[in-house]
């Protein structure tokens, strides 16, 4: 069974190349969790986890809703990350949830995918070029992986030294609590009032009141709302003014023209 979330697509990609690949379930945890869907997962195959990155780790909210449901069946697992580049001190967050849930982990493996965090100055948005040469190296490894999985290989990723998790397991709370914070997000007049932002967020953080997103405490700034929003009506602060959104989706096509696939 492969179990995915994915807030601007590049996650869900991998995770259905692989389901593909091993003529397997693929369930997408979103409504799961937006409704607190607690009831417990059987698969009589291995468990493959698909998982973005924020913060150097796996997403808090969705660990947290991870532990909170059982594993039935089959007692293997394999982790699959998609980052920008770093996957930090996952690796560890993934044993050590495996071991907690009396899980035996296979390994891990990281995809580098397009950048989507459109939310900050930082990092430039990847332009279409790199956009597409990432899409094509992650889709011909996906190969690999799944032949590693078929066969029950150990999945190998990066060292993970110590000063990394040493580091990022206080910090990835604190800059969660204090940074991924949804205040800085409002609409221009070009919002309709359709609503699907509010339907996008996993953690049910917009209500829409008369015809205008409101925003509460919950973020994860997964760019979900700002990404999928049709108007392109919805800007965080002034970070992202004149900044082109990414989805996966809008690639794809043009991916396969290119690449035949």
């Amino acid at each position: 069974m492969i179990l995915y979330f994915s807030g601007t697509g590049n996650t869900e990609y991998i995770a259905k190349l692989i389901a593909n690949g091993l003529d397997d379930e693929c369930v997408d945890l979103f409504e799961r969790i937006r409704t607190n869907d607690r009831s417990p997962l059987y698969s009589e195959k291995t468990y493959v986890i698909c998982a973005p990155i924020y913060v150097c780790e796996m997403p808090l909210f969705l660990m947290k809703y991870l532990k909170s449901i059982k594993f039935n069946g089959n007692n293997k697992v394999y982790f699959v990350f998609t980052s920008g580049g770093y996957c930090g001190s996952a690796k560890v967050q993934a044993k050590l949830f495996s071991m907690k849930k009396g899980l035996k982990c296979l390994g891990c493996v990281e995809f580098v995918m397009p950048r989507n965090y459109v939310a900050n100055n930082r990092y430039d948005m990847d332009t279409e070029e790199v956009i597409y040469s990432k899409i094509s190296k992650a889709t011909e490894k996906v190969k690999e992986v799944v032949e590693d999985i078929k066969n029950e290989r150990k999945l190998k990723s990066r060292h993970v030294w110590l000063f990394e998790t040493l580091i990022i397991t206080p910090f990835a709370p604190i800059w969660t609590k204090y940074k991924l914070v949804a205040k800085d997000f409002y609409t221009t007049v070009e919002c309709v009032g359709c609503k699907l932002c509010a339907k996008v967020c996993p953690l049910n953080n917009i209500e829409v009141v008369d015809k205008k997103p409101i925003w509460g405490d919950s973020c994860t700034h997964c760019m979900a709302c700002i990404s999928k929003c049709p108007k392109k009506a919805i800007e965080y602060g002034n970070v992202t003014q004149g900044k082109k959104r990414y989805l996966l989706k809008d690639y794809v096509k043009a991916f396969d023209n290119r690449y035949g696939a």
